[in-house]
């Protein structure tokens, strides 16, 4: 049976070879090299998906997947957020375009980042270069991200609750900017503050 709950913490990590170095001398396995990640977050016609962050997500990389997830809650003693999350893969991802449109959904944003994945235990830990900097994701049981999170040395890490969009919004209101999309080419040239990442005022 399907487990359909995603716990994870995100992590902002300005040196990621140094993390991968670690991963490495902690025996972690790669399961998937840096692979260019495309994804597109859809909405509804009325606008309630994002306001009741709801995530419905179409992404193809090696693969394409469609994925949907629940407004997180929280282990209170870890701050560890868990949420309801359930992904299928298809076979063709213009023709799940097609039919998300046919069902009256739109797409809202496009974001692209490039994605490392290992596995160390039980733990799916992978390394994120998003076009405004760099995170990690670690996904598992509460207990297990909190050793993993101490096995590599990440225990000052700024952890974020913010999911990637909503990051990316705070970024735009911060630094003034006006473009709609979280692409590569979008931020080139532009150099983003760890600071930028902070709930603006009256967010």
């Amino acid at each position: 049976m399907t487990k359909h709950t995603e716990t994870e913490v995100k992590l902002y990590v300005t040196d990621l070879a140094s993390v991968a170095k670690r991963l490495e001398a902690l025996g972690a396995v790669l399961i998937a090299p840096r692979v260019f990640e495309r994804n597109v977050r859809y909405e509804n016609a009325d606008h309630t998906l994002t306001p009741r962050h709801i995530v419905l997500r179409l992404r193809q990389d090696t693969r394409a997947r469609l994925t949907y997830k629940e407004p997180p809650t929280e282990i209170i003693d870890l701050d560890i957020p868990a949420r309801f999350e359930a992904e299928v893969e298809v076979s063709d991802f213009e023709t799940m375009e097609l039919i998300l449109h046919k069902l009256g959904f739109f797409p809202h944003v496009v974001y692209e980042k490039y994605r490392t994945t290992y596995h160390l235990g039980d733990l799916e830990i992978v390394l994120d270069e998003m076009p405004y900097g760099n995170f990690i994701e670690i996904e598992g049981e509460a207990d297990a991200i909190r050793v993993g999170i101490d096995q590599l040395a990440l225990i000052d890490a700024t952890r974020y609750r913010a999911n990637y969009l909503r990051l990316f919004d705070y970024v735009r209101r911060n630094l003034n900017l006006t473009f709609e999309h979280l692409t590569f080419a979008n931020f080139e040239g532009i150099s983003v503050p760890q600071t930028a990442f902070e709930p603006p005022l009256g967010a």
